[in-house]
C-alpha cells in the first residue's frame, strides 16, 4: 500500500474491515476468534452494532468489550451469566456470528483447520475440528486470513472442517438452509460468497491493492463483483477506540504483515 498520507496501519484497516461484518446484527453473541477478529468484534459492538452481545471467552457476558493485553485495574463490566454449556443455545438458534481463521479455505468457503495432506496420514496435524461443524451449518460465520496466499485459499481444501456451499459434498436431504457465510477478510481484500454458485467473489480491494494482485494470490479463480470497492479506511474516531479503548499495548502491531 501506498504510504502518502496514510495515519493507520494496514492491522487497524483490518479490524474495521472485519467490524464490518456484524453490521445489522443485533443481539446475536459475536465472537470474534483471534486478535483482529476479536478487535473487529469489540468495534463494531462500540460503533454501529450496540446491541452484539460479548463475552469475557471464560463464563460472563459484558457490556462493553474487554482490551486486550495487561489490564492493569481495569474492572470488568458484566452483565450476564454464560457458562460454555449455554453458548450451544446460541448457536443452535442460530444466533451467533464467529470469526474465525482458518488454515485453508476454498472458492466455496469450505474451511480446514485439522489437517495439512491426507488425512489418514496427514503432513501437518492440525487442531481437529473443534467446533467448526456446528458453527458452519448453524449460524452466520465469516473468516479474517492475515497473509492472503495461495497455500490458504486452495482450490479444494485437505478436510472440510466447517461447511461450505460445495454441493458435491453434501448428502442427500441434508438441511442446508441454516448456514450463512457473510465475509472473508485478509490482508489483501474483502470478499463474500456472491458468485456464481456462491462461490468466493472480491466485493473490496483495500488501499493500493488491485484485483489482479488479489487473484494471483489465490489458489483458484475468484469471481469479482460488478463493481469492485476500495475497502473503507478507519475514520479517526475508530482509530481511537482502538488504540485507546480496544488494544491499549498495540499488540495489533505484530498481527498482520504490512503489504
Amino acid at each position: 500500500m501506498s504510504e502518502e498520507t496514510k495515519d493507520y496501519t494496514l492491522g487497524e484497516l483490518c479490524i474495521t474491515a472485519c467490524a464490518e461484518a456484524w453490521r445489522g446484527d443485533n443481539e446475536m453473541l459475536a465472537s470474534g476468534m483471534g486478535l483482529i477478529p476479536r478487535l473487529g468484534a469489540g468495534l463494531a459492538k462500540l460503533t454501529f452494532s450496540p446491541g452484539l452481545l460479548l463475552n469475557d471467552a471464560e463464563c460472563r457476558l459484558v457490556s462493553e468489550p474487554i482490551p486486550v493485553g495487561p489490564r492493569g485495574d481495569y474492572k470488568l463490566k458484566i452483565e450476564g451469566w454464560l457458562p460454555f454449556a449455554r453458548v450451544f443455545d446460541f448457536l443452535w438458534r442460530g444466533t451467533r456470528h464467529a470469526m474465525t481463521m482458518p488454515t485453508q479455505i476454498d472458492r466455496y468457503g469450505c474451511s480446514n483447520i485439522s489437517v495439512i495432506g491426507d488425512h489418514s496420514q496427514p503432513k501437518v496435524q492440525l487442531l481437529g475440528v473443534r467446533g467448526i461443524p456446528g458453527n458452519t451449518i448453524n449460524h452466520p460465520c465469516s473468516y479474517f486470513i492475515p497473509a492472503h496466499g495461495p497455500r490458504i485459499f486452495v482450490d479444494q481444501v485437505d478436510m472440510a472442517s466447517g461447511v461450505g456451499y460445495d454441493s458435491a459434498r453434501w448428502r442427500d436431504g441434508a438441511r442446508r438452509d441454516l448456514m450463512e457465510l457473510r465475509r472473508v477478510i485478509s490482508n489483501l481484500a474483502v470478499m463474500d460468497f456472491g458468485g456464481p454458485g456462491n462461490t468466493m467473489r472480491i466485493i473490496s480491494t483495500h488501499p493500493g491493492v488491485t484485483v489482479e494482485q488479489v487473484q494471483e494470490q489465490t489458489g483458484f479463480e475468484l469471481a469479482v463483483a460488478d463493481k469492485v470497492k476500495e475497502t473503507a479506511i478507519p475514520t479517526s474516531e475508530q482509530l481511537a477506540m482502538i488504540s485507546d479503548v480496544l488494544d491499549p499495548h498495540n499488540l495489533r502491531a505484530s498481527a498482520v504483515k504490512e503489504s
